[in-house]
C-alpha cells in the first residue's frame, strides 16, 4: 500500500469519527452549511430546561439579597446605626445596673 493511500485511509477515518460525534452531540448542518444543535422534542427535556430557568431567577434574587445585605452591612450609615443601636442598649441597661446597685 502506498503512502498516498495510507494517508487517505486515516483521513476518512478521521473524517468518520468526527462525523459520528457530531451525529451524537446533535449537531446538524442546515443547506448553507451552517452547523446548529438540532432541537430535541423530548417533553422531559422541556421540562428540565422550564425548571432550570425557574431555578435560575429564584437564585438570581437570592444573589440580589444578599449582595444588599452585605453592602448595607458595611455602609457608614448602617455603621452609625448600630453604633446608636449599640448606646440605646447601653443606657437601657444602665437603669437596670442602678436598681442593682441600690438593693
Amino acid at each position: 500500500m502506498s503512502s498516498w493511500a495510507i494517508v487517505a485511509l486515516v483521513a476518512i477515518v478521521i473524517w468518520g469519527v468526527v462525523e459520528t460525534v457530531r451525529a451524537r452531540a446533535g449537531i446538524i448542518t442546515d443547506e448553507d452549511g451552517n452547523q446548529k444543535i438540532a432541537p430535541r422534542d423530548e417533553p422531559g427535556s422541556l421540562a428540565e430546561i422550564e425548571a432550570a430557568r425557574r431555578e435560575v431567577i429564584e437564585l438570581k434574587e437570592r444573589v440580589k439579597v444578599l449582595e444588599r445585605i452585605v453592602t448595607d452591612g458595611n455602609s457608614s450609615d448602617a455603621r452609625e446605626q448600630a453604633r446608636i443601636a449599640a448606646e440605646i442598649e447601653a443606657l437601657r441597661a444602665l437603669p437596670a445596673m442602678k436598681e442593682d446597685k441600690s438593693e
